[in-house]
């Protein structure tokens, strides 16, 4: 952006006896600081709002696809955290009824071209590195918003503390149970009858695994086993809690046991990984979902708000794809308000300012809409039939459908969300 544009990362306005911030982002996780760190790339200034006093990491990691790391190299932090992860070079699925592998297969099949970039990433590293290349002061952490309020053509911005702040956009990233989401007419997530055990292992010694996503399914549970890099090893263990199991999913030593004794025919070094996290080294979580047809005709944007990342499609893990997408909607959403206020830079009319914002986000929504619906819908419904427990759909899964499955994680990875600048 030119110098003039950079006005508006600057310039900060009196309206009385307050102060209105050009850009407010709900939410200090993923999306947000990547929206964050997107616009400063672009010369643009934002405040992130976070409800808890630090960087919340729960969760451990995730498996960044190849459509991530386009989003995180438009931003500037993909070789910072490659440097610190190990790339994942295929998937291996095995049943754990007969402990037979089911189909591998090798990062790069999908394409003639062996260009699939993908690691399982650390959560913690991924926020710090986002935050440390923010400048000092844009995240506003112990800032909880309670309430949102139409004030003209600002948005007032009710706080916790009692702190109100005004602002020209607002964006929520602030997850399933968004605020903002709400304000724009949203409906809360559903439970899917699901829940999920992660967890992470770090290896003082090498641990040998191959650098490879892990992943077991059959009677009635889903579990994989990925390395981040020599010494630490991210898990996940999705099931169906019977009403008889609610104390034991609140207990972490009775939940491990649990786990143990669902795990089937497996490795004696995968069941390791299990058996020796620690309770502590676990979270817990019922996994929800949107409801994909809301990508449609709900408002993902409405006047100068907008809502991305989990707030805006909360999907089911079964495809990896929420982090990813969250990025992708981060760089899309920085390049179309970047270059509406780059067009306003020249004018003072705060009217045609206003207008060129709200025309922004309409284009954000109107681009990431049919994407967020297929990926919404596609993770609910791999999830069903991978961790379904009848005879016919153990069969269907294991003799003829497990290469297939694995192969639509990679084309879903090949979606390119395009640079900061220009497309």
């Amino acid at each position: 952006m030119d110098s003039k544009a950079n006005n508006f990362s600057t310039k900060k306005l009196k309206v009385g006896m307050e102060t209105v911030e050009n850009i407010v982002i709900v939410g200090a996780g993923i999306s947000g600081l990547a929206t964050s760190l997107g616009l400063h790339r672009l010369g643009i200034q934002s405040l992130v709002l976070e409800s808890a006093d630090r960087l919340r990491t729960t969760g451990f990691a995730f498996i960044m696809w190849t459509n991530a790391w386009k989003a995180l190299d438009a931003i500037g932090i993909g070789d910072i955290l490659r440097a610190k992860h190990n790339k994942l070079t295929g998937i291996v699925s095995t049943s754990v009824n007969s402990g037979l592998t089911t189909s591998e297969l090798p990062f790069g099949a999908i394409d003639s071209q062996d260009n699939d970039d993908i690691w399982c990433v650390n959560r913690k590293v991924l926020l710090e590195t986002m935050e440390n290349e923010l400048p000092s002061g844009t995240i506003r952490y112990s800032s909880k918003v309670v309430h949102i309020q139409i004030d003209g053509c600002f948005k007032s911005i009710h706080l916790a503390d009692g702190t109100v702040l005004k602002t020209k956009v607002l964006i929520g990233c602030d997850g399933i149970n968004s605020v903002v989401a709400k304000f724009l007419g949203f409906t809360k997530p559903f439970f899917v009858r699901r829940s999920a055990v992660r967890g992470y292992l770090y290896f003082e010694e090498a641990h040998g695994f191959e650098p490879k996503v892990m992943q077991f399914f059959g009677k009635g549970v889903r579990f994989g086993v990925i390395p981040c890099n020599d010494h630490g090893v991210y898990w996940f263990f999705t099931f169906s809690p019977s009403p008889g199991e609610k104390d034991i999913v609140e207990d972490p030593t009775k939940l491990k046991q649990l786990i143990l004794s669902r795990l089937g025919k497996v490795p004696n070094k995968i069941k390791e990984v299990f058996e020796k996290t620690e309770p502590t080294n676990t979270v817990f979580s019922p996994l929800k979902s949107g409801h994909p047809w809301e990508q449609l005709w709900r408002n993902i944007s409405n006047d100068n708000v907008c809502i991305i990342g989990d707030a805006l499609h909360p999907m089911t893990p079964d495809i990896g794809q929420g982090g990813c997408a969250a990025l992708e909607d981060s760089v899309v959403l920085a390049r179309l308000l970047a270059e509406a206020l780059k067009k306003n830079a020249l004018s003072t009319d705060e009217e045609n300012e206003h207008w060129r914002i709200e025309e922004a986000l309409e284009k954000f929504a109107r681009e990431r809409r049919w994407r967020n619906f297929d990926l919404i819908s596609t993770s609910y419904v791999v999830g069903y039939m991978q961790q379904s427990d009848g005879v016919v759909m153990n069969f269907l899964r294991d003799k003829i459908m497990a290469k297939y499955l694995a192969g639509l994680l990679l084309k879903k990875a090949k979606f390119d969300c395009g640079k900061l600048i220009g497309s």
